[in-house]
């Protein structure tokens, strides 16, 4: 079995590998204040437990973009990205978006454009974004991309103590290079390090497809990304037609991997860009609540 990478054709040589591909209106809602009101036997008075499951993923889709690697007239690969910083100063807006290190791989093209591209109905808003940042394949499979002039709402990174076993949640992510496509499910495991104490991998029983590399987890009751998706397991099936022998993979259901919040909080750190970090809070930053989708 491997874990297959979503975004462009790596392998690995491990139980896991993981894979990568050759929206509708969205609205960005946002974040609406606790109301307090005298609650007999309930704790959660908070507004988001009053929202019903539609107007809680309307306040994730606007974190969320889609990726291009392209060369010259075609697309090489395709990826999925979450905005994770906004910033605007003296040269305009600027996103910063998180994505996988192997989905944006451009080594191997010539001349090559990376796209960022937001659906908005049938209308398509590209940008031209830069890698500034990449982790070490597979050991911290991120990297952070520079928007300019694109104006999204930064995500809010989720806290450890809310990586718990039975969390809904909804994967964001644009596979096949198509537009934003939505898929629930569970945090069905979490992967400790013995040494620090701290999550180190993520899975969820959502089910996703390739080219979804860098779709953003998020958890269904609070909006917060809950972790990054970097692949998924796959089992090969061989078969024989007239004496010559084939193979493809398939996605096992519920076997979906994800680099939790911790690490891009860290990656982010490490890389120099820690100060993005104030801005990931919903109605904070420069362009917190600009763009509706």
């Amino acid at each position: 079995m491997t874990r297959f990478f979503l975004g462009a054709p790596v392998a690995l040589l491990a139980l896991a590998s993981c894979a990568g591909a050759p929206s509708p209106g969205r609205v960005a809602s946002p974040w609406v204040s606790p109301v307090v009101v005298p609650v007999v036997a309930s704790s959660s008075s908070s507004a988001s437990a009053r929202l019903s499951r539609k107007e809680r993923v309307q306040r994730i889709l606007p974190h969320n973009v889609r990726l291009q690697v392209v060369e010259g007239d075609s697309v090489r690969r395709s990826a999925s990205g979450v905005v994770v910083g906004s910033e605007k100063g003296p040269e305009g807006v600027v996103a910063w978006v998180v994505t996988n290190a192997h989905a944006v791989v451009m080594s191997d093209v010539k001349s090559p454009e990376l796209r960022v591209l937001v659906d908005r109905r049938s209308d398509v808003e590209t940008h031209v974004g830069q890698v500034v940042a990449t982790g070490k394949v597979p050991e911290l499979d991120l990297a952070l991309v520079k928007v300019p002039g694109l104006a999204l709402p930064a995500v809010e990174l989720a806290e450890e103590a809310e990586l718990e076993l039975g969390e809904d949640v909804v994967v964001a992510a644009s596979p096949f290079g198509r537009a934003l496509s939505l898929s629930g499910g569970m945090v069905s495991q979490v992967e400790w390090d013995r040494e620090s104490r701290r999550p180190k991998s993520v899975k969820t029983d959502a089910p996703i497809g390739y080219g979804a590399s860098g779709g953003g987890v998020y958890s269904l009751e609070s909006g917060r990304l809950i972790a990054i998706v970097e692949g998924y397991r796959t089992a090969q099936v061989d078969f024989a037609v007239r004496e010559e022998s084939y193979s493809f993979d398939v996605p096992m259901p519920g076997e979906t991997f994800a680099a939790p919040s911790t690490k891009v909080r860290d990656f982010l750190h490490a890389k120099g860009f820690g100060h993005l970090l104030k801005h990931s809070l919903s109605g904070e930053g420069g362009v917190a609540h600009a763009a509706g989708r």
